[in-house]
């Protein structure tokens, strides 16, 4: 996808010129697995035109593999961001309409292929909004991945914006998430998919999220989820634009394991916050085999991506394990 956004703190109105970023949600994971040296591949549908090649390249860039990405397809989808600041919060205007992606159908891609030598697939709850057909090619990976042992996971990323086709998130997404082995969420993605949600907690006051209100949240997630190992919720605390708590939680079906809580006071670019969490947690999971540790790993990855521009996670193994060991000074590295 691609995202065109003012520069700086620009408004909409105030724009002159619109600086590029590619990224998606999906494609942001896998830049941070590829940057963590985790082998990667993309799969996605992309135009035939130069644009869509950009879009291929910075997956290469970045080290991930492009070899089961399709194309065809009208164009690439669009998304306009302008960044907010302190009380002014960001805006997203999506352009999706006619996408390659918007336009994929069941059957274009060998999913038997791609998972032939994969041990993982992520997807996330912004590609079956997009339309019918991609939730049709999302099921279909879903069940294939299932059928040959593959881990599941996925990031419910609830985009009220996007869901626009005629089917609601509670037609389309019970089916895809009864697939899945570990399940994320923010507070809003539970209740607005499947009218789950923790009692007396609003996010929008900017208090700080107690984690313990979120146990009954990935217990009832769990419940109707049977395949589900783990559940994770991302806590954000947005006391504003510029400065937000940032915390988890993780229910293995046993305990519910916490993290600390980091206080990022200025924020550079929160796009691609929960990306970052998923591609740390899956990287963690993979790296410690220890619960508690992945969700470590994943918070304080997140962590740092809130100081990156861009979409994509840049951190290596090394800074997030220094930040995890507590180590947050921002010294110079000479």
């Amino acid at each position: 996808m691609l995202r065109l956004a003012p520069p700086g703190w620009l408004r909409f109105s105030q724009a002159s010129q619109f600086n590029v970023i590619y990224g998606g949600g999906e494609s942001n994971v896998a830049v941070s697995l590829a940057n963590y040296g985790i082998p990667t591949e993309f799969v996605t549908r992309l135009p035939e035109n130069d644009i869509g090649e950009c879009a291929l390249m910075e997956m290469r860039k970045r080290g991930v593999g492009t070899q089961h990405i399709v194309r065809g397809g009208e164009r690439l989808g669009i998304y306009f961001l302008e960044t907010g600041a302190v009380a002014r919060g960001s805006k997203v205007v999506y352009d999706r309409a006619h996408s390659a992606m918007s336009s994929i159908e069941k059957g274009m891609i060998d999913w038997e292929k791609v998972f032939a030598d994969a041990e993982w697939f992520h997807w996330t709850g912004i590609t079956p909004a997009i339309s019918q057909g991609a939730a049709d090619a999302c099921l279909e990976a879903i069940q294939v991945a299932n059928r040959m042992g593959v881990t599941v996971s996925t990031d419910l990323n609830y985009r009220k914006k996007l869901w626009k086709y005629g089917k609601s998130p509670a037609e389309v997404m019970p089916d895809l998430v009864a697939g899945c082995d570990v399940i994320l969420g923010n507070e809003e993605d539970a209740e607005k998919h499947f009218d789950i949600h923790p009692e007396g907690v609003d996010v929008t006051q900017g208090h700080s999220v107690e984690a313990e209100s979120y146990l009954s949240v990935c217990q009832q997630l769990m419940k109707r989820f049977p395949r589900a190992k783990k559940v994770i919720v991302t806590l954000r605390g947005s006391i504003s634009a510029s400065h937000n708590s940032w915390s988890g939680v993780l229910y293995n079906g046993d305990e519910l394991l916490k993290t600390r809580t980091y206080q990022i006071t200025h924020i550079v670019d929160r796009v691609g916050g929960g990306d970052s969490f998923m591609g740390g947690l899956i990287c963690g999971l993979l790296k410690y085999q220890d619960d508690q540790k992945a969700l470590d790993f994943a918070v304080a990855a997140s962590c740092l991506k809130h100081t990156i521009y861009g979409d994509a996670n840049l951190s290596t193994v090394a800074e997030v394990e220094k930040l995890m060991q507590g180590d947050a000074s921002g010294r110079v590295s000479r």
